[in-house]
């Protein structure tokens, strides 16, 4: 993982595309190629996006022979995971509400 982070994880993750290929890679580590193969888009375009990802440290790279091996790197999820948590109030309110509303009428 390198030191300074180029992207920022939210805007790494606003692109579908990008969002697909962290999907694919939650499932198992994969080449360039093999992840090129999920898209009708270039490799060119695929390794873009990767880079993007890898530079906001979503995902790491290592070599294999000559393949670029892709891995997910779920620990820096835990940014995005902590910013959505503060939005959980909004959700338990609406719950709580739906559940009193609900009892009221069972009466």
């Amino acid at each position: 993982m390198s030191a300074v982070q180029k992207h920022d994880v939210f805007q790494a993750i606003a692109d579908p595309t990008r969002r697909k290929i962290l999907m694919l890679l939650a499932k198992q580590d994969l080449s360039v190629t093999a992840i090129s193969d999920q898209f009708p888009i270039t490799r060119t375009a695929v390794s873009k996006h990767l880079r993007i990802l890898s530079e906001s440290n979503l995902v790491g790279m290592t070599k294999a022979g000559r393949e670029k091996i892709y891995k997910l790197h779920p620990e820096t999820f835990t940014e995005i995971k902590d910013w959505l948590s503060y939005f959980d109030q909004f959700w338990d309110n609406k719950f709580s509400m739906l559940k009193y509303l609900v009892e009221e009428q069972e009466k």
